[in-house]
């Protein structure tokens, strides 16, 4: 098939179990036909159905030749930051990077963002490992029988993302001034995700930005907390990871990283 009736053909599996959206005709353009499909993607529920694997192999060389469009970067070939050898900065799509772990900026419920075709990380990782992800995320969640609370982490396979893992983190939401609390349960993401690499054998871990998009956690805060809680883990646990990347997505973001890390 081509990637067009590939598309077709996820669009047609999502809409039998969705029947509501069954009305929504698959655009003619490759482009349009992503869209709909990663909007019936996001949608779905876990756990009521089970696809036909046909489904999975069609997903997989779907979002796989579309990472490979956008260009794959090799984790490993990052320049470090003059000041530290273990630390990069990357600016760019964290489901576009091949490292050991990405993390996840997660919610509560662990089991992505519903929104479709929403902006944010969750959504995008979802998005781009494929439906299995979320499939994973419920039976996680299902097991542990409580939302995931704030400053732990979980792991799960990367599925069709260069990544081999992802790890998920839920942070602390920011609804009014900035307390300690706030600050120790996001030191604890960045504890909880590098503990959990290490101990899957991860070499290679990169850090999108946590809690500073929705969950409004201020950015240059933010970025502090990371810089020293993952040197803090780094020194203590000299053979535990090889290299962190903190994975920024604006100009803003990396000039602040690049501040914390020139000193």
């Amino acid at each position: 098939m081509t990637k067009q009736e590939q598309l077709r053909f996820l669009i047609a599996e999502l809409q039998k179990e969705m029947p509501e959206y069954a009305a929504e005709e698959a655009p003619k353009d490759e482009a349009g036909a992503f869209e709909l499909f990663r909007a019936l993607a996001n949608l779905r529920m876990p756990g009521a159905h089970k696809l036909p694997e046909a489904f999975y192999a069609a997903e997989a060389e779907v979002l796989r030749a579309i990472t490979r469009g956008k260009g794959v970067t090799d984790g490993e070939s990052l320049v470090t930051v003059k000041s530290d050898p273990r630390l990069a900065i990357w600016q760019g799509d964290i489901t576009t990077l091949k490292v050991d772990a990405i993390v996840n900026a997660a919610n509560s419920q662990m089991l992505g963002c519903f929104v479709p075709r929403h902006y944010c990380i969750d959504n995008a990782i979802h998005t781009m490992a494929g439906v299995e992800l979320r499939e994973k995320c419920l039976e996680i969640m299902r097991a542990q029988g409580h939302e995931e609370p704030a400053g732990q982490a979980k792991i799960t396979p990367g599925y069709n993302l260069p990544a081999k893992y992802v790890l998920h983190t839920v942070g602390p939401i920011v609804s009014g001034p900035l307390t300690m609390a706030h600050r120790s349960l996001l030191s604890s993401c960045y504890r909880a995700c590098l503990s959990l690499a290490a101990e899957y054998g991860c070499h290679t871990v990169a850090f999108c930005c946590i809690s500073t998009g929705v969950f409004h956690f201020p950015p240059p805060e933010a970025a502090a907390i990371a810089v020293k809680t993952v040197r803090a883990y780094l020194d203590d646990h000299p053979a535990a990871l090889g290299k962190v990347v903190f994975n920024v997505f604006t100009d803003s973001d990396r000039r602040l990283y690049e501040a914390l890390l020139e000193k």
